[in-house]
């Protein structure tokens, strides 16, 4: 059963209430008795389970592959001359 949230207009008593999706809204205050007594527009709390969540893809397991502290890996070396390009104007130069 959801529950749903409540408050005076009159007095601005709140109160969370568990009902059935079938039953009446209320509309009469406990706390003044007025008649002004409205469900409020919240937001649904829900949890995500089950794999594939950002809350279980990334909790436990292996500490050493998802170590924020491990060692950069060794860079490659650098080419010793990159290649020209064709449309570079020092390799068109070069080619005629």
């Amino acid at each position: 059963m959801p529950i749903y949230a409540y408050k005076c207009g009159a007095c601005g008593h709140a109160k969370d209430v568990l009902q059935k999706i079938s039953d009446a809204p209320l509309t009469q205050c406990p706390a003044c008795g007025a008649e002004a007594f409205a469900k409020q527009l919240t937001a649904a709390g829900f949890q995500l389970k089950g794999s594939g969540w950002y809350v279980t893809d990334f909790r436990g397991g292996n500490a050493a592959a998802s170590s924020p502290t491990a060692a950069p890996a060794p860079e490659a070396a650098p080419a010793a001359a990159p290649a020209a390009c064709a449309a570079c104007p020092a390799a068109a130069a070069s080619k005629d």
